[in-house]
């Protein structure tokens, strides 16, 4: 039998993943603590970033239920377990790897399998895939190739991902996107330089472009 966690209610009131991926963890507390402080509360931190397990445990220990923390470019069952000793509710990862998942739904987690056509995404969502991750969303043809391939899959939950910047985010919303994730066109240079006040402008830009229509 397919066990498939939902989305959490924190992702689907604001539809936005914050991806944070960078080479240092100096900055790495700051820039996570004004992403949530500026109302971005679903947070992907990824493996290959220093310091993600504490960022995880820290940040859930500070804000508890109140955000959604997860972990990205999950590749390992020994990923899996790292998320679950830091405290995170789900993970991303760039591929479809049925064993991640069967993993991740021993322990409980909310699991995003990378996936590009439609076969990849048919095979996560049946495998139960909370929602399956579309990516590189922007180079394999933006908010219309999710509208295409949303057409015939109108029943698999997808979050488009790579690329995605503020201005795309109503038309991948409008698509069927369930929620976004951007990670670039978010956190700009703030991992590396802590520049707070740019990171603050960005998440305020991309958390109107998905809000609902007439609420922004």
């Amino acid at each position: 039998m397919t066990v498939r966690l939902p989305i959490s209610e924190v992702l689907l009131a604001s539809r936005v993943v914050a991806i944070v991926r960078g080479r240092s963890s100096e900055h790495l507390q700051a820039v996570c603590e004004t992403l949530i402080e500026s109302g971005v509360r679903c947070l992907e931190i990824t493996t290959n970033t220093p310091g993600w397990i504490e960022g995880i445990r820290t940040l859930r220990s500070r804000y508890g239920a109140e955000v959604d923390l997860g972990s990205g470019t999950v590749l390992t069952a020994e990923h899996v377990a790292q998320t679950v000793d830091a405290g995170g509710s789900f993970l991303v990862s760039p591929s479809l790897d049925l064993g991640v998942g069967a993993v991740a739904a021993e322990a409980g987690l909310g699991w995003y399998p990378g996936t590009l056509t439609p076969t990849e995404m048919v095979t996560g969502w049946n495998a139960g895939a909370t929602a399956v991750k579309v990516f590189p969303a922007a180079t394999a043809g933006g908010p219309e190739y999710l509208k295409q391939v949303r057409a015939p899959l109108d029943d698999v939950l997808m979050i488009p991902t790579g690329g995605v910047s503020a201005e795309d985010v109503p038309a991948y919303l409008r698509a069927g996107a369930s929620a976004v994730g951007v990670g670039s066109p978010l956190i700009g240079d703030a991992l590396s330089t802590g520049d707070l006040v740019g990171l603050r402008s960005r998440a305020a830009a991309i958390l109107a472009a998905a809000a609902p229509e007439g609420t922004a």
